[in-house]
């Protein structure tokens, strides 16, 4: 119940040369169309993949393959489980993959065979399949497939050698043994994303470096949508073909038009679709009849059945789709020229990709990077984002070698987790920045309403940023001002800025704006302090801000920057300045200390202008261009953006540990057990929880279960400890918060006080209580609290923090999405503003940070191998020097079951 299997859904997906195929099930409905498969196949082929040309082998696996659930004359166990999947294109199955056990349910090990029809070998039908297959494999409980082929079968065997799992080989005489552990690995996943990669950018291609473009409702009144879209097409000198579809018109805007698109001289790559809402899914059915690879659907307010007809027109003709309900795309290549927008300016061509969901924003950042001088290479307006998606973008970027900078504005994510990895690996070649929408409830339900999908929730996105390296500001203006920054200095090493000014008032301001935004003003080292007065007019200070006065020439000045660009203890160079009456400081003379550098200064330097008439321009330079803000705040938050990015790039990518005493099958059984017992999902029972914290090896405190008075006295005198007292806790099913509703009775002495308790809940809760939980008393510490949520988008998102009755107050707490890297555990160890306390800075020694590190991967490992837990509440976790216990814990399971997040498949 960990996934949807595989072999228990119908999807699309992308091979290498970016066909789309339909993965599904093989059904008793197939038996004619997998004989066909076989039949055509060649003798070849056949031999291949049954050792021998037997037709009578070929009507047998078509039998097997159609009826998985047997035939007469067909050789099973009867308790074999067996699985088939085939790949679609055109109706025709062009790929089998299966696999069978000796018995469905006790079964680890299945035999695989894999046939990909004559004509389609190279193309990744096989791996695909295989991929598909693994999946299902694994969430039935198997961990390893074993295949027999022949030696000479090259083709087979690189499909399992390349895989990306540590298959093994046994040669048998003319025959090879392969044995493939299916293992979730790095290596692994690592392999299926690049494969993915390869298959998503041959797609793209049609759409994004077209050679022939139809616009499909191309008006001739001015103003229309339509009739915009193919003057941008025309007036930015595409480099291709270009065509109008118009029933009513022979040309517009002097460029031939044409009936229907099935009337073209050509086949367009690319269809750019600007008609009625209601005519969208025909028009998509016809472009994929007459051949059309990609498609551009402007057109808004498609229902759901039209929506529906306009995807499966799109997934059943091999056609990817951005839209509808966007602004366009364009790409500036040299090559190409395409702009397919509707907005009122071509974008320049540079290095600048932006994907946003939203028109509107689209219009803003085009604007801004304009207004900066950045160029763009490509720029795709997503839409309701029925298709093509930021995943597919950041793809596309990554291999376009054109592209340094990801600008992208997502208001819902279809794969969180897959982006999350591709996004990790992109932005270790380039910044990737994004605006972070719906920090708000109204935020949220508006970006819900605008995207047809589900928003999610702040923390939940945040921690998706924050893990996979992604630079999040709140605002479009926070977003340019950052990425005139990153796109003009090197980044800084680390946090440290000193800010350097020619009016004392100024640099105040800029030293605020700086610590407010998390970056440190450290004293000057000493040899910087004796050094700096030789350069700077008398009178000057040499603290941190630096205080130039109002005397500082051009000379003086840049003298003074480079030698703090120069110095191992300075990471970024802020320079305030204002205009004063002063002769050497009129116009922008202090700028040229700036900009004129005899070579490119080693530092982070950024400016701060305060009579500067815009937010932030780059000033052009001799070695580059120097990002200059009219506000110091704007500055010291791109400033503490380079530097959070620089501090996650030098970070190891970090791994995902396996601790050791992991149980997950029997983790899974009493999951399944419970919701067998409460198919509604419930919050599970003491018993049924500590059960369940046992197979993941998630320490607790010693406890017993009682449910009459004498019980709890005898279970008492066991489990107190050195100094005798006991705790005593109420319980009946639905319970959640004890401490709210006086279920909880500390501090026990004695017998007399153990009965007294228990006969006390009994009278206010008797009608209620099932039992009731004694521990003993824990030593004191520091309480922590650590937890669970499912989200049904994202997965597992794991939260820690400062833990006791006054955790919901405080709200002391950070998150990272499931599965934790030891990278992320850090981080959520460290994140909370309780972390000096963890790491003895109060003078009382660290707590086990080891033990605390394995608290939190396991609690890991279990929400990522239980979907059905929908949350768990651990509070307090005690932390002590000496070990990490949780002393309370609340998991409340659903009947839930999620799909593979690093499947391949389209949206």
């Amino acid at each position: 119940m960990t996934a949807v299997p595989a072999s228990d859904e119908r999807v699309h997906a992308l091979l290498t040369d970016g066909t789309t195929v339909c993965v599904r099930p093989a059904g008793p409905d197939d038996q004619e169309a997998v004989l066909r498969f076989y039949t055509e196949m060649s003798d070849a082929n056949l031999r291949l993949r049954f050792f021998s040309v037997s037709r009578r082998s070929a009507e047998q696996a078509a039998a097997r393959v159609a009826r998985p659930a047997g035939l007469p004359g067909v050789a099973r166990p009867a308790g074999s489980g067996y699985r088939a999947l085939v790949a679609e294109h055109g109706g025709r199955i062009i790929g089998i993959a299966e696999y069978e056990t000796d018995d469905a349910k006790t079964a680890r090990s299945a035999e695989i065979s894999l046939a990909v029809s004559d004509g389609r070998h190279h193309r990744g039908v096989g791996t695909l399949l295989l991929e598909h297959l693994i999946s299902a494999a694994r969430a039935h409980g198997i961990t390893t497939f074993t295949a027999d082929a022949l030696a000479e079968n090259h083709k087979v065997l690189k499909v399992f050698a390349d895989l990306g799992l540590r298959a093994e080989r046994h040669v048998e005489g003319p025959e090879v043994r392969c044995v493939i552990p299916l293992d979730d690995t790095e290596d692994y996943r690592t392999s299926v994303e690049y494969r993915g990669q390869a298959a998503d950018v041959a797609s793209l291609t049609p759409l994004l470096r077209p050679r022939c473009v139809a616009v499909v409702g191309a008006g001739r009144r001015p103003g229309s949508v339509g009739r915009a879209l193919l003057h941008n097409v025309a007036s930015g000198r595409f480099t291709g073909h270009l065509y109008a579809v118009n029933p009513a018109a022979q040309a517009i805007l002097g460029i031939r038009a044409y009936p229907a698109v099935k009337a073209l001289p050509r086949i367009p790559d690319v269809a750019v679709i600007a008609v009625p809402a209601e005519n969208v899914a025909h028009v998509a059915e016809e472009c994929g009849q007459f051949g059309v690879r990609a498609l551009l659907v402007v057109s808004a307010g498609l229902d759901a059945e039209q929506s529906k007809a306009l995807l499966a027109a799109c997934r059943d003709h091999d056609m990817r789709l951005v839209g509808p309900n966007c602004l366009g795309l364009a790409n500036t290549e040299d090559r190409v020229r395409l702009d397919a927008t509707f907005a009122a300016a071509h974008p320049a061509p540079g290095s600048a990709g932006v994907a946003v969901q939203s028109g509107g924003v689209g219009i803003a950042l085009l604007g801004g990077l304009e207004r900066l001088g950045i160029g763009v290479s490509s720029f795709v307006s997503l839409g309701d984002k029925y298709d093509v998606s930021g995943n597919d973008m950041l793809q596309w970027w990554e291999s376009d070698g054109r592209t340094d900078l990801a600008l992208l504005h997502l208001e819902s994510f279809g794969n969180p987790r897959a982006f999350s990895r591709t996004a990790r690996r992109v932005t270790r070649r380039m910044p990737i920045l994004t605006v972070d929408a719906g920090r708000t409830e109204a935020g949220r339900r508006a970006a819900a309403s605008h995207t047809a999908a589900s928003a999610t929730t702040t923390m939940t996105r945040r921690a998706l940023f924050a893990q996979a390296g992604i630079t999040a500001t709140r605002t479009i203006p926070e977003l340019l001002e950052t990425a005139a920054l990153l796109h003009s200095q090197p980044l800084p090493a680390a946090g440290r800025v000193v800010v350097v000014t020619n009016a004392g008032g100024a640099g105040v301001l800029a030293a605020d704006a700086c610590a407010e935004a998390g970056l440190a003003l450290p004293a000057l080292p000493r040899s910087l302090v004796e050094d700096l007065p030789a350069v700077l007019p008398r009178g000057a200070s040499t603290a941190n801000p630096v205080d130039a006065t109002a005397a500082v020439s051009e000379e003086q000045l840049r003298a003074c920057l480079d030698r703090l660009a120069a110095h191992d203890g300075v990471d970024a160079v802020l320079v305030a300045l204002v205009p004063t009456a002063v002769a050497a400081a009129t116009g922008d003379v202090l700028v040229k200390a700036l900009t004129h550098a005899p070579e490119r200064r080693s530092r982070t330097i950024a400016a701060v202008l305060l009579d500067q008439d815009v937010p932030v321009r780059l000033l052009p330079s001799d070695t580059g261009r120097v990002p200059a803000y009219a506000d110091p705040q704007a500055a010291a938050r791109a400033l503490a953006h380079a530097a959070e990015r620089a501090r996650w790039l030098a970070r190891p990518p970090g791994t995902v540990p396996v601790p050791d005493g992991i149980d997950t099958a029997r983790g899974r059984a009493v999951a399944d057990r419970f919701l067998t017992r409460h198919p509604d999902g419930a919050w599970l029972d003491p018993r049924t929880c500590a059960e369940l914290l046992d197979c993941y090896g998630i320490p607790q405190s010693p406890w017993a279960w009682v449910e009459t008075e004498d019980e709890a006295v005898w279970a008492a005198d066991r489990l107190k400890g050195p100094d005798g007292h006991v705790v005593l806790k109420a319980h009946w099913p639905g319970l959640v918060h004890k401490t709210a509703r006086h279920a909880i009775h500390l501090d026990l002495r004695g017998d007399a006080q153990v009965r007294a308790a228990f006969r006390d809940f009994d009278t206010r809760f008797g009608h209620l209580m099932t039992g009731a939980v004694v521990q003993p008393l824990a030593p004191r510490g520091i309480e922590l609290f650590a937890g669970v949520v499912q989200d049904e988008v994202f997965g597992p998102l794991i939260l820690f923090g400062l833990g006791g009755t006054a955790t919901e107050v405080l709200a002391d707490h950070a998150a990272r999405l499931a599965p934790l890297t030891d990278q992320d555990v850090h981080d959520l160890i460290t994140a909370p503003r309780c972390a000096p306390l963890l790491l003895g800075r109060d003078g009382t020694g660290p707590v086990d940070l080891a033990g605390l590190e394995q608290f939190l991967l396991r609690l890991s490992r279990m929400a990522s191998d239980l979907p059905q837990v929908a949350e768990a509440d651990f509070n307090p976790v005690l932390a002590l020097p000496e070990r990490v216990t949780a002393l309370d814990a609340r998991i409340r399971l659903l009947p839930r079951r999620t799909r593979d997040p690093y499947l391949r498949r389209l949206r």
